[in-house]
C-alpha cells in the first residue's frame, strides 16, 4: 500500500508550480489525472531538451499521471468534468481568477457535486487583491515579495535565479502543505474547501530571518549588510581556477576550522571578532587563500576539514556526489518504449513505504478513450465526442 493510496486528483494546471506540487503527490502514491487543452499547449511540453518527442521536464515533472484531453469551452467537456469530480476528491488548477467559474467548473459549481471536494487555486497574486488578475512569473514574484533585492552585490542587480524560487518553494511545497492539511481536517469534519495560494505572498512569507527584523526592528535588508547574504564572510570564494567554494563557517568552533583548513590560523583572532572591520579584512584574507590553490585542490582539503566549507557543485557532479547516490536521488523511471529515462527522486523517506514512479509524463490526452471507459462511456458515446472535437 502506497502511503496516498486513496487521494485522487483532478490536475487542471500547466507550466511548473502545480505539476511540481501533483508530482509529489502522485510520488507518494496519489492517483493523478491530468486535464489538458487540446488546443492550449502547456509549454513545458516543448522545453528543451526533448527526449524522442518528449521534454525532458514534462517527462519529469509529470511522471505517474494520466492525461485526458478536453476543451472544457465546450458544455460536453465540462459535463465529464462534473462526472469525474464524482469519483476525483482533490482538484489543482492554476488559473486566473474566475477563469474556472466562467468554465463552469469552479469551486461552487464542483461543491454541489461533491461537498467533500478539496479544491486547490494556485495564482501568482491569489484571488483577492488589486494584482489578483495580473499576469506574471517567478521573477515578477519574487521582485514583489523583496526576496530579490536582498539576492544581489552592491551595486548589482539581482541574480537570475537557476531556480524557481517562488513557483517552487512558494506555489509548489505550499500548495502540498495546504491539500494535506485539508485533507487532514476532511477526515476529521467529512468536509472540504477552497485552497487560496499566492505564489507572491508565499514568496514573501519566506523572508523568514531578515523580514521579522524589518517589521519588528525597522532593520531594512541591504545588499551584502546582512549576515548570510554577503555581509560577513559567509559568502562564496573564488579559487585559482575560477570555480568556486562556499562558507558558513559562522559558529566559532568552525570558523577555527576554516583557518586551520586554508592554513592560515594566524587568521582565528579576526575571524572570533565581532568588530566589523575586522569581520571585512578576515573575509578580504579568505578570498586571497582560496586564490592560491585549484579547485580540486581545496576538494582534497576540505574532505577532512567539517568546516562548514563545501565545493559550488555544477548540477552533473552533484547527481554524482556520494551523499546525493547514498540517498538515491536519481532515479530510473519507465518509458513507454521499454527503456527507462533518469529522473530526480522524491527526496522525502518514509519508514512506511517507498516513493512510486510508474512512467514519465504522458502524451497529451493519451488516457483520454480510457478514463472515460472507467467513468461508463459506451464506444459509441466516445466516437461521438470525438467527432465533435471535445477531444481536440
Amino acid at each position: 500500500m502506497t502511503l496516498l493510496h486513496d487521494l485522487k486528483i483532478l490536475d487542471f494546471s500547466s507550466l511548473l508550480p502545480g505539476p511540481y506540487a501533483s508530482m509529489m503527490l502522485a510520488d507518494l502514491g496519489a492517483d493523478v489525472l491530468r486535464v489538458e487543452s487540446p488546443t492550449r499547449h502547456d509549454l513545458i511540453r516543448q522545453f528543451p531538451p526533448m527526449d524522442g518527442e518528449q521534454s525532458t521536464s514534462h517527462s519529469y515533472l509529470n511522471r505517474s499521471k494520466r492525461s485526458i484531453a478536453l476543451d472544457l469551452k465546450k458544455q460536453e467537456a465540462v459535463e465529464i468534468v462534473k462526472r469525474l469530480v464524482k469519483e476525483y476528491d482533490i482538484i489543482i488548477e492554476q488559473f486566473r481568477p474566475g477563469v474556472m467559474d466562467r468554465l463552469g467548473v469552479g469551486y461552487e459549481a464542483l461543491k454541489k457535486i461533491n461537498p467533500r471536494i478539496i479544491y486547490c487555486s494556485i495564482t501568482g497574486f491569489g484571488q483577492s487583491g488589486p494584482y489578483k488578475d495580473r499576469p506574471g512569473h517567478d521573477n515578477n514574484y519574487l521582485s514583489l515579495s523583496g526576496v530579490a533585492d536582498g539576492m544581489r552585490r552592491n551595486g548589482e542587480k539581482p541574480i537570475a535565479s537557476g531556480i524557481q524560487v517562488a513557483d517552487v518553494a512558494g506555489g509548489s511545497l505550499h500548495a502540498v502543505i495546504a491539500i494535506l492539511a485539508a485533507v487532514y481536517y476532511r477526515e476529521k469534519t467529512g468536509e472540504g474547501q477552497w485552497l487560496d495560494i499566492s505564489m507572491t505572498a508565499a514568496a514573501f512569507a519566506l523572508n523568514a530571518i531578515y523580514g521579522s527584523g524589518v517589521l519588528a526592528g525597522g532593520v531594512e535588508i541591504k545588499p551584502e549588510s546582512m549576515l548570510l547574504n554577503g555581509g560577513t564572510f559567509y559568502d562564496y570564494y573564488e579559487t585559482k581556477d575560477g570555480r568556486y567554494f562556499s562558507v558558513g563557517s559562522l559558529e566559532p568552533p568552525f570558523r577555527k576550522a576554516l583557518c586551520e583548513g586554508i592554513g592560515r590560523p594566524d587568521l582565528i583572532h579576526l575571524a572570533m571578532s565581532e568588530n566589523l572591520e575586522d569581520i571585512h579584512v578576515f573575509k578580504e584574507e579568505v578570498q586571497k587563500t582560496f586564490q592560491q590553490k585549484t579547485f580540486n585542490e581545496w576538494c582534497d582539503i576540505f574532505y577532512d576539514f567539517q568546516a562548514c566549507v563545501e565545493p559550488v557543485l555544477t548540477f552533473s557532479e552533484a547527481s554524482e556526489h556520494p551523499q546525493l547516490k547514498a540517498r538515491e536521488m536519481i532515479v530510473e523511471v519507465p518509458k513507454k518504449d521499454g527503456t527507462t529515462q533518469k529522473q530526480i527522486a522524491c527526496p522525502i523517506k518514509f519508514s512506511a513505504g517507498k516513493a512510486q514512479y510508474k512512467h514519465v509524463g504522458s502524451l497529451l490526452g493519451e488516457h483520454t478513450e480510457e478514463v472515460l471507459e472507467e467513468l461508463g462511456y459506451t464506444r459509441e458515446e466516445v466516437l461521438k465526442l470525438k467527432d465533435k472535437g471535445i477531444f481536440g
